[in-house]
């Protein structure tokens, strides 16, 4: 029942314009999470990522499932694509057993053959969003939905933070790194 009061409050993300201010801050979101939701809720949102760890974790909702794997598997295709364009090897656990779509293997191909790693970006996160829309729940006020919400307000949110100036510089950071055989990890 705490749900119905939370995503009752909550504003739309559908139909948002590129140049729309967002209607409701993470900050905010994540107040309101707080007052509504209980204990175990609150630690599955916490753990929600964009970026879901490389061995999976359990969890109580099919909506974090299916986007942690998704998420995981769309990682994965994009190392070996990446990785065959440049000539390397590439070795991910479990990925000899595990098929994954073509359509999988269709979206790292464009995303790797994009003039721009902003362009390849936004691809990924219009690929991703899609994504996610596949997983939207039917019940509009369970937590799978509050999940969904969450997703979908880091994802815009990330989207809006794309610089193309600090992201060319952190690319060549990135690859003048690489080049000279120093390890980057990329920040968030």
């Amino acid at each position: 029942m705490a749900q119905y009061y939370l995503m009752s409050q909550l504003p739309s993300l559908d139909a948002l314009g590129d140049n729309m201010p967002l209607p409701i801050t993470e900050e905010r979101f994540l107040d309101l999470c707080h007052r509504f939701l209980d204990k175990t809720a609150q630690n599955e949102l916490t753990k929600l990522s964009l970026m879901p760890s490389r061995t999976p974790e359990k969890s109580s909702s099919a909506l974090i499932e299916a986007w942690n794997e998704g998420e995981r598997d769309l990682r994965i295709v994009l190392g070996k694509v990446r990785a065959e364009k440049m000539k390397k090897s590439f070795h991910a656990e479990n990925l000899e057993n595990k098929s994954m779509p073509g359509t999988l293997l269709q979206v790292a191909r464009t995303a790797v053959e994009a003039e721009s790693p902003m362009e390849a970006e936004k691809f990924l996160s219009h690929y991703r969003l899609g994504f996610l829309e596949t997983l939207r729940p039917m019940d509009n006020f369970s937590e799978d939905a509050v999940f969904y919400y969450w997703l979908k307000l880091k994802l815009i949110s990330r989207i809006r933070q794309f610089d193309a100036d600090s992201g060319t510089t952190a690319y060549r950071n990135i690859y003048n790194s690489i080049i000279n055989g120093v390890g980057l990890e990329a920040v968030q």
